[in-house]
């Protein structure tokens, strides 16, 4: 770098005048940085304020206990979206796990399987999978859930289906 940029650098940095400036960078051999602690020296620039750490636990108003965070968090609720969808998908898997998908064909059982694997079923093959299934409601197919919990709602709208099926195909065979 050039002298006349040294000068002008420094200039800007320390708002010194150009006679300052030269008059420092000769004192200090045309080094910027002792340039400017030479200019510290001659009070023409302020030195930078001074800074204090402590590991002083009072006196540190960033820390909060982590008890009174805690409580704060359970008291707001504030869940992040990913949390809660964790949670959301961590309760569908054991209800999927703790219930059944059962196909019956006039009263006989043809086939059941867990609903998790009846949603990955419908996931990958639901193009094959829900016509298959609504075709076979015309075939006197009925399905149900059954399992440790309360599905008597999903089971009334399978009915439902089913009885709606069974309605258009009478409807059909008096034609």
């Amino acid at each position: 770098m050039e002298q006349l940029e040294k000068v002008e650098k420094l200039r800007e940095r320390a708002n010194v005048s150009y006679e300052e400036a030269k008059e420092a960078l000769e004192a200090s051999d045309w080094d910027l940085l002792d340039a400017m602690v030479y200019l510290e020296k001659k009070g023409k620039v302020k030195s930078p304020s001074r800074e204090t750490y402590t590991t002083n636990y009072e006196e540190q108003s960033q820390y909060v206990s982590v008890k009174d965070k805690v409580q704060e968090q359970e008291e707001t609720g504030n869940e992040s979206f990913f949390k809660k969808a964790g949670h959301f998908f961590k309760i569908l898997f054991q209800k999927s796990k703790d219930n059944s998908f059962y196909i019956t064909r006039k009263e006989e059982e043809i086939f059941h399987m867990p609903v998790w694997a009846l949603i990955l079923l419908l996931l990958f093959f639901w193009k094959l999978l829900i016509p298959a299934m609504i075709v076979a409601l015309f075939f006197e197919c009925r399905y149900s859930f059954k399992g440790k919990d309360n599905l008597d709602g999903v089971n009334k709208a399978m009915d439902k289906a089913s009885d709606l099926a069974d309605k258009v195909k009478d409807e059909y065979e008096k034609l």
